[in-house]
């Protein structure tokens, strides 16, 4: 990655309305880089309910997060190319956190993440839900940088874990998920010991992964501790073992080799707050024709925004990101004509979606 890239827009935020947004900056002829600090794009819906139903999507009838995610990639995907070799595109950064947005004189914006990415952008977008989703730990200081202690369950992760003595520490439906998906492994890609810590043997989760679950327990494919984690035993940058208080009272120590937390996400709107942006309880004030913060060229989108008769819900997330193209487009190339086109008949809408002419 160069150490500054130039753009005409930065979306901050991979969930629906962000990648939305990235879409429809593409129609008008924007090109569009995504950051997102989770390691996966689909925001809050893949990051808290991936598999539960959503039924208020217009002309979706029913879909989990997951899949909405999934369909709202196939669609931006004419403008966010994949690099064919590495499968990776170069417009999008995850697992970046967003730590500095700066006017520039000129009327651009140097956005700054915490892994050193600089963007340099005409516009920003901000699509970041109730802020930036960072998951729950287990306050202990000895796992902090440790290499063998997870957040996510992703390839790389999966990678890692084959073999191992794996410890999963939660009891909700991203812990209970993640003992099913590691069980489910074929033979040399699965931990060779799976245990699942949790404070007490009741679990927060969904009746059906509960039951999943509890017959892992009852085979002893799966093993449960009872406790609560109060001190560890960190050596060569790694955990090596948790010292859990059970029930009775009683601390014992449980070995691993690897530790994967997963505890849930908690929204923070960090450094969001610290932009220059106007902000009304914690949410950004934004204009309802517009949707420009109070900071010109800085946009705001989705469940981040606050405006007299807004509601959280996604379908007015859409609506906000279609809008807020159209006034960045207008603004930014003001000698363009400001005719609206449709899809359904534009040849330039075409060429730009990578249409053949006729379907």
């Amino acid at each position: 990655m160069p150490s500054m890239v130039d753009t005409d827009a930065v979306v901050i935020g991979a969930g629906p309305v962000g990648l939305f947004q990235v879409f429809q900056l593409g129609l008008l002829g924007l090109k569009a880089h995504l950051i997102d600090v989770l390691p996966e794009v689909g925001g809050q819906c893949v990051a808290l309910y991936p598999d539960k139903p959503i039924y208020d999507v217009p002309g979706v009838p029913l879909c989990t997060g997951r899949e909405l995610a999934r369909l709202l990639l196939n669609q931006v995907r004419p403008f966010l190319p994949l690099n064919v070799a590495s499968g990776q595109c170069e417009q999008v950064h995850l697992g970046h956190l967003v730590s500095e947005v700066q006017a520039e004189g000129d009327g651009h914006f140097l956005v700054q993440t915490d892994h050193g990415l600089q963007l340099r952008a005409r516009s920003v977008f901000v699509a970041a839900g109730a802020g930036a989703f960072v998951p729950r730990t287990l306050n202990l200081p000895m796992l902090e940088g440790a290499k063998n202690v997870h957040y996510h369950l992703d390839d790389a992760t999966i990678g890692a874990l084959g073999g191992q003595h794996v410890v999963v520490s939660g009891g909700g439906d991203e812990a209970l998920s993640a003992v099913v998906a590691l069980t489910a492994l074929p033979d040399g890609q699965r931990p060779s010991e799976l245990t699942l810590l949790h404070r007490r043997d009741q679990f927060q989760a969904e009746p059906e992964l509960d039951a999943q679950v509890r017959n892992l327990l009852a085979s002893g494919r799966v093993k449960l501790v009872v406790g609560m984690p109060t001190d560890g035993v960190a050596q060569d940058g790694g955990v090596r073992s948790l010292t859990v208080l059970g029930p009775d009272s009683v601390a014992r120590e449980l070995t691993l080799d690897h530790l994967l937390v997963r505890q849930g996400m908690s929204p923070k709107l960090g450094p969001v707050s610290q932009w220059g942006m106007s902000l009304e309880r914690k949410q950004v004030s934004v204009s309802p024709a517009t949707f420009e913060s109070s900071t010109a060229g800085i946009y705001a989108v989705g469940d981040i925004n606050i405006y007299p008769g807004k509601k959280r819900l996604l379908l007015c997330g859409f609506h906000e990101a279609t809008l807020a193209a159209h006034a960045a487009a207008a603004t930014l190339n003001p000698e363009a004509p400001q005719h609206l086109l449709y899809t359904t008949t534009s040849p330039l809408l075409h060429q730009r979606l990578g249409v053949l002419q006729g379907h």
